[in-house]
């Protein structure tokens, strides 16, 4: 990977660590999503008629008897006409959670729990833009579906209680509104626990108050909107190790990581002191880390990876899984998929900003090395990025579609705008004032390319978020002698035919070396088979079909003798 390098025996050195390091990620992302949550058992996507505002979690957690007891606070909006009743998501699985009381506005309401569903009658109509809360007071063994939402494990002789909700499993563990599409303004995680366990959660921390009784409440507080499926739980007897990332000259933020004890070391904190580079590089080209006001660290778990607000948990450590999980913060927890279906606005775009890493880390060289890898996998896709069977985990994050080809779009994207317009794109988004801190959709993310680029995108959405696998080209050429030094190429650029879209529309460039020189031209491929015609200064020796590898494709070498020329014909094939 690191081309830099001169002497053989250290480049596959280095290649071998990156390797390993890109293989930590993908098992960590295949641990995360390993345990698959019944599409029968799916409710999706809560209750439409109320706008979750906030959120406040009070748990106590006890290891061994494993138990929670919780009481929660959700504040709501009415966001209808007028309703009379509300729903508020919750696993009924058997001997999970029992539903001790709930209030209304503070008195007593009648409610029934059934169908992961907590149905609670009004007092009165609630009119449109009415605000209302409700406490639920509950308690038992939470139930573990999906990616483990909610589990009780042990390291080292230790216990670990931890959560990841993504995307269907938060309500197995608290009352919720569980759809990304309505994100809490701010919320609360007050946890209680034995006073050996570090407790942690999302924001800042407000207060350890020991209780006197052998245990601590560790109050946490997110100032910021926050999606429901990003509240989480770390709690174990983590060493912390303590950095900050000075963005101005007299301002700084926390970053802290908490770390298994016996998995502290040397080795890992040179990998932990990444991290920062990371939010410089990050900051510096989508805008300044979108929680400054409050943390960014890691909190090691039993699982793959997940980003968690402010909090990414980690089941292990390496530059394209911290890279990975802190560009989600931009991508996923600031502007988060309003839905799973375009799950690529978050795995995509997080995936991509690892090439970008390597990139500036170690030069362009670095990056298309990166970019070749995902094309390798992209390839495999199957069916459109936009995942039609949301109630499907697999479907929703199958790697080589959400991830991969999902960031081989923006790469693309990328080679059709050129660097400054491309990087000009992604901070715009990450930083418009309707989608800041809210939902978007891929249109969403369109028009801002548009409106940006200036030019309609829409041939390159429609074909590559909405249809199905990748261009395979053929291409013929030759030459005809126009002038002394002057040739004429005629160029067929044919491609098999798709299912969805029977053939895509792209630019691609073509690089023509003569015996005068190299010259590289663009043509606009928007046919199933298409003629072109260019003069080049000297004689054409080869050429080569989209030579920096801008698109994800196949290639074929076939040679033509047009005009009766000498014709010669090369290529490099696609990664």
């Amino acid at each position: 990977m690191f081309f830099k390098l001169i002497i053989t025996l250290l480049i596959l050195s280095s290649i071998t660590i990156a390797q390993n390091d890109y293989d930590l990620f993908l098992k960590a992302e295949k641990e995360k999503y390993a345990k698959i949550l019944e599409a029968s058992k799916i409710n999706y996507p809560g209750d439409s008629k109320i706008d979750v505002t906030y959120y406040g979690l009070d748990l106590a957690i006890t290891y061994l008897p494993n138990y929670l007891i919780g009481v929660v606070t959700i504040n709501v909006r009415v966001d209808t006409t007028s309703i009379n009743s509300l729903f508020i998501d919750l696993s009924t699985a058997p001997n999970g959670l029992t539903v001790d009381s709930l209030l209304l506005n503070g008195s007593s309401t009648i409610f029934t729990h059934i169908d992961n569903k907590l149905n609670v009658s009004l007092n009165r109509t609630y009119n449109l833009n009415e605000t209302l809360s409700i406490i639920v007071y509950y308690q038992g063994l939470p139930s573990s579906t999906g990616m483990g939402s909610f589990e009780f494990g042990s390291h080292n002789g230790r216990p670990i209680i931890q959560t990841l909700s993504q995307p269907y499993g938060t309500s197995d563990w608290f009352p919720c509104k569980d759809t990304p599409a309505d994100k809490a303004d701010s919320a609360d995680v007050w946890i209680t626990v034995d006073d050996s366990l570090i407790a942690v959660s999302n924001g800042s921390l407000e207060d350890v108050v020991n209780n006197g009784d052998g245990t601590h409440t560790y109050k946490w507080h997110s100032g910021y909107p926050i999606a429901q499926y990003l509240i989480s739980l770390a709690i174990t007897n983590y060493y912390e190790y303590v950095q900050y990332f000075k963005y101005s000259p007299t301002d700084s933020m926390l970053v802290i990581h908490y770390i298994y004890p016996e998995d502290f070391n040397s080795s890992l904190q040179q990998t932990l002191d990444k991290t920062t580079p990371m939010l410089e590089i990050f900051s510096e080209r989508f805008g300044l880390y979108p929680f400054i006001d409050e943390k960014y660290g890691h909190a090691e778990f039993g699982g793959g990876g997940m980003e968690h607000q402010t909090v990414s948990s980690m089941g292990g450590f390496g530059p394209d899984i911290i890279a990975h999980e802190l560009a989600h913060q931009w991508f996923g927890d600031k502007i988060t998929c309003k839905n799973w279906h375009h799950i690529w606005l978050n795995e995509g775009f997080a995936t991509y900003l690892q090439a970008v890493y390597w990139g500036v880390k170690w030069g362009i060289s670095d990056y298309h090395y990166e970019i070749a890898r995902y094309m390798r996998s992209a390839k495999n896709a199957q069916g459109s990025i936009w995942v039609e069977d949301i109630t499907n985990i697999d479907e929703i994050f199958e790697s080589s579609r959400s991830y991969f080809k999902g960031a081989c779009v923006l790469h693309m994207l990328r080679g059709i705008v050129g660097d400054e317009i491309f990087f000009n794109i992604m901070y715009t988004y990450a930083n418009d004032p309707v989608l800041s801190y809210g939902v978007a959709t891929t249109e969403d993310f369109q028009a801002i390319a548009e409106e940006v680029y200036g030019q309609s995108l829409d041939y390159f959405f429609r074909e590559w978020i909405y249809g199905e696998n990748y261009p395979e080209y053929t291409v013929n050429w030759g030459t005809t002698l126009v002038d002394d030094n002057t040739y004429q190429i005629d160029m067929n650029i044919t491609q098999e035919k798709n299912s969805n879209p029977q053939f895509f529309t792209m630019p691609v460039h073509i690089k023509v070396h003569t015996d005068s020189g190299d010259t590289t031209i663009t043509v606009f491929n928007n046919s199933q088979s298409q003629d072109f015609q260019f003069e080049v200064t000297g004689k054409p020796v080869s050429i080569q079909f989209d030579p920096d590898n801008w698109i994800l494709k196949k290639v074929e070498d076939i040679i033509n003798d047009v005009n009766d020329c000498e014709i010669r014909i090369s290529y490099i094939k696609s990664f």
